[in-house]
């Protein structure tokens, strides 16, 4: 099937398991590309070997691609709070220390914000009540 079919019915739910394709072998270029990402499957594998040419991407096709997101790691609220409830228990061991790049007084949150956005900051930042 297709890259745009797949994806087609990634979306649907139409594929088997509902759940996205384990591997999309894509050697159409960027008309393909985007549609392959979409019909994958959390962790799936697109297996680019088209040459691809323009926006958005320009890679070769021996690149790899991967972009998890929390999603990916953490798909309903039990495990949040399962991982959550790890790395809170790394800090108490004292086995993680968080570093704090800045604290800020909730009053300045948008300084906040703006520090964030323009990659002045390193670690953490705190508003603070």
């Amino acid at each position: 099937m297709s890259p745009p079919e797949a994806a087609s019915r990634t979306r649907s739910g139409s594929l088997p398991g509902g759940r996205g394709a384990d591997v999309v072998y894509d050697n159409g270029g960027t008309d393909t590309f985007r549609s392959s990402q979409l019909a994958l499957r959390r962790h799936g594998v697109h297996a680019f070997y088209g040459i691809l040419i323009g926006n958005p991407t320009d890679l070769p096709a021996s690149i790899k691609l991967t972009y998890p997101v929390v999603f990916d790691h953490v798909p309903d609220p039990a495990r949040l709070r399962q991982r959550a409830g790890e790395v809170f228990d790394l800090v108490a061991a004292g086995k993680l220390t968080p570093r704090i790049g800045a604290r800020y007084p909730l009053a300045d949150a948008a300084k906040a914000r703006a520090d964030l956005a323009s990659r002045r900051t390193v670690g953490k930042l705190l508003l603070l009540p």
